[in-house]
């Protein structure tokens, strides 16, 4: 836990006084209380006050408070909001170290709600990491790498004015100690090896902080790895860092690690001196934790030695263990979840209610519309009796339209669906108007062999209306079978499971789907590919919903390479692939596609329903879920996989065989 949770507070700094305590800091310190007092009631005002809250943050909780109560009014007072959460997060996060997560995370909360309602990308970062510390603190890894994942994913689209050094060292620091937890140990020491040379480097000269915790880290995964003599080099040196800023924050964790490395070889007088060290740094400050890992190691090493210290230690152990997880605080924690809940419960109710009324309206203007329509028919129809009939069918239409709109999702695909049907019929029609031609042609020439006396001719030619018809016969059963397809789909399922050719049903929705897209856009084209496995048995499925399934991913699909294609990009060809495969005992069918594919942040709500992607009126968002659903009730599953190394995005159905 110590390892999130100053990597998080790294993350948080902004300025170079963070534990400026020595003669150097305070000098800088007195520097800026002598500029904030010569300096215009303005933002730049607010930032100094940000300044000496970030200077005292650690070591003066009540200069912190005196300056974070002035800056905080004077930034409220200019409606200076990024200035405000700055001072809010040093508030926080001081108070997340001492011990007081309820009001750590309420503050935190606030500062937040105050970044995303200004649109603050950056100090909506903070305030998620703040969270996440806060998190960290309590022991809940999920919530915690939640939070942090979310901060990581701003911070990857930005990067703040003039840190464009800092932030490289900073991910690759990150990612060595995420390598350092899983235990992948090389690849830990590959990128701890690179932040160690980018912060040491002599033309780096930000954040003087994240060296003494580089070298803390970078020691710790080189003594597991045996590097024991090096490790110790560079723990005493992060130590002495700190000792030179009077960091009361790194030393007890840089002491805590040290002590751990000398219980690991049995000296048990360096464990004591260390944690002895750490415990009392950590007690000027308050950091609660810290005083739990270093007592901790005294109470167990005084355990056989002086059990009345063991005791003392063990005492200031469960003291601090009860300041952080006591009743009273998870009451107060628990106060401060709940609002925040309520808070965001009320946010969402509040846009849906914004989207209930935007539809209200829409279908308001759409019953203006008709209406409209009506009354023109009525003062154009001088009979009251054909009047009559026109508003009795517009009033029907009134009806059938508010029914078609609480039934929307599940009728989406049925124009699409006709217009690909339109397409698919003509063909057969063709066929069975040319050769009914050609037969009439054929039964005049019978006639006139006939006539002739010529009987080998007419039978040859009656031959050939007789293949001719069993062509019109063929193609106006094929033309019958997409008829019934298409009432198929467009009726409510019965619910009815019977066995179906599922190679057959994807090559149908395929080829339906895509002329439905032409149908709306001539200038659209793309690639079908198909790979079927013959040898997959009929399943046992209801046809209609598990259409709509396969029309779902493959329409989605078709839009995806549509927008890539718009984008003009060189030698790119806009291909949908659907497969079919026997795996373990499954039947796999797979939709892919080569567009922008979906990004990792948003794979995990594809599914929720409302949730879409797609601009505003493009997409309901309940496609995926109500596939989802269909699925799940076959006995089967659908997953989001990578398609194969290519662009784009794979959709895969597994369902017993």
């Amino acid at each position: 836990m110590i390892k999130t949770i100053i990597i998080i507070a790294i993350f948080s700094f902004s300025t170079n006084i963070v534990f400026a305590q020595n003669a150097e800091g305070k000098k800088h310190i007195e520097v800026v209380k002598t500029e904030l007092r010569s300096s215009k009631t303005d933002t730049n005002q607010v930032l100094l006050y940000g300044e000496l809250c970030t200077a005292y943050q650690w070591n003066n909780i009540d200069s912190l408070n005196l300056y974070s109560e002035r800056g905080i009014a004077l930034a409220q007072q200019l409606h200076f909001p990024r200035g405000e959460i700055r001072i809010l997060n040093n508030q926080a996060l001081s108070l997340a170290f001492r011990g007081n997560i309820p009001k750590s995370l309420d503050i935190s909360f606030k500062a937040l709600n105050i970044a995303q309602k200004n649109n603050l990308l950056f100090e909506t970062a903070l305030c998620l990491n703040n969270i996440g510390t806060c998190y960290s603190f309590l022991n809940d890894k999920s919530k915690s790498l939640d939070f942090i994942k979310k901060a990581n994913a701003i911070i990857k689209n930005i990067q703040p004015a003039g840190t464009d050094v800092y932030w490289k060292i900073y991910m690759e620091f990150w990612l060595g100690t995420v390598y350092s937890d899983l235990n992948q140990l090389d690849s830990a020491s590959y990128f701890l090896q690179k932040a160690y040379n980018g912060a040491f480097d002599p033309g780096f000269t930000d954040l003087y902080s994240i060296r003494p915790t580089i070298l803390m880290f970078y020691g710790e995964v080189l003594f597991n790895k045996g590097h024991r003599d090096t490790a110790l080099q560079y723990l005493h040196q992060s130590i002495e860092t700190y000792d030179v800023y009077n960091d009361m924050i790194g030393t007890p964790d840089a002491c805590f690690i040290i002590a751990g490395f000398f219980k690991k070889l049995n000296q048990p007088d360096s464990v004591i001196y260390y944690a002895k060290k750490g415990l009392d740094a950590a007690l000027k400050v308050n950091y609660s934790n810290a005083i739990i890992d270093n007592s901790k190691l005294l109470a167990d090493e005084f355990e056989h030695k002086d059990k009345g210290l063991a005791y003392y230690y063990l005492k200031m152990q469960l003291a601090a263990t009860d300041s952080l997880y006591g009743s009273e605080k998870i009451q107060e924690l628990q106060k401060t979840i709940s609002e925040e809940q309520q808070h965001q419960q009320q946010i969402v109710e509040k846009q849906l209610k914004k989207e209930n009324r935007l539809r209200l309206y829409g279908f308001a203007a759409g019953l203006g519309v008709l209406l409209i329509i009506a009354l023109i028919l009525f003062r154009n129809n001088r009979q009251k009796r054909k009047a009559n009939k026109v508003l009795e069918k517009t009033l029907i239409n009134l009806k059938a339209t508010q029914t078609q709109l609480i039934q929307s999702e599940k009728m989406a695909s049925l124009g699409e669906l006709t217009a690909g049907i339109a397409h698919e019929i003509q063909n057969p029609l063709n066929f069975v108007n040319n050769f009914s031609e050609v037969s009439n042609e054929l039964i005049d020439e019978m006639k006139d062999e006939l006539d002739k006396g010529d009987i080998n001719e007419a039978k040859n030619i009656a031959a050939d209306v007789k293949q001719n018809l069993e062509k019109i016969h063929h193609h106006g059963k094929r033309a019958d079978a997409i008829i019934k397809g298409m009432l198929q789909h467009s009726r409510s399922s019965n619910g009815i499971i019977e066995p179906t050719d599922i190679n057959a049903l994807c090559d149908e929705y395929l080829r339906l789907a895509y002329h439905g897209l032409r149908a709306k856009d001539k200038s659209f084209n793309a690639t079908m590919k198909t790979d079927f496995d013959s040898t997959i048995p009929k399943l046992n499925v209801v046809p209609q919903d598990f259409g709509r399934v396969l029309l779902n991913l493959i329409n989605n699909a078709f839009y995806a390479v549509s927008e890539k294609a718009k984008q003009n990009i060189s030698g790119y060809t806009p291909t949908v692939t659907i497969s079919t495969k026997k795996i373990n005992g499954k039947l796999e069918i797979s939709v892919a596609d080569n567009g922008n594919g979906i990004p990792e942040t948003v794979k995990e709500k594809i599914f929720q329903p409302f949730f879409t992607t797609k601009p505003t009126g493009q997409g309901t968002g309940l496609g995926l879920s109500l596939s989802y659903d269909i699925v799940k009730a076959h006995g089967g599953e659908i997953i989001i996989n990578n398609n194969e190394g290519q662009p784009g995005v794979k959709f895969c159905i597994l369902l017993p065989l």
